[in-house]
């Protein structure tokens, strides 16, 4: 059993002001528990209205499993406009 975890940066380009940033968050958010096997949540840059932290985690087989999920999710933001990934970090935890 391998545990997945996927920090990404993003860059949001369309947000004026934190309340704007927290829907296009949400919908990031959704999105991806719709359609991905993870957990997910806003883990950091709270407070800065063009920039979000956003943590994915995830249990499967394999490293491989899971790194197909994750590229899948860095696939749908870019598909769906709304942000652009500035940086990645990917973690396993072995059982």
């Amino acid at each position: 059993m391998v545990v997945g975890v996927l920090r990404l940066e993003l860059f949001l380009p369309a947000p004026q002001n934190l309340k704007e940033k927290r829907a296009v968050v949400r919908k990031i958010l959704g999105r991806c528990r719709e359609r991905f096997p993870v957990s997910c949540a806003e883990t950091g840059m709270h407070d800065l209205w063009q920039r979000a932290e956003l943590g994915y985690s995830m249990v499967g087989q394999s490293e491989g499993d899971c790194h197909s999920v994750f590229a899948r999710i860095e696939q749908e933001i870019d598909r769906i406009g709304l942000a652009q990934v500035s940086d990645h970090y990917v973690e396993f935890l072995h059982f």
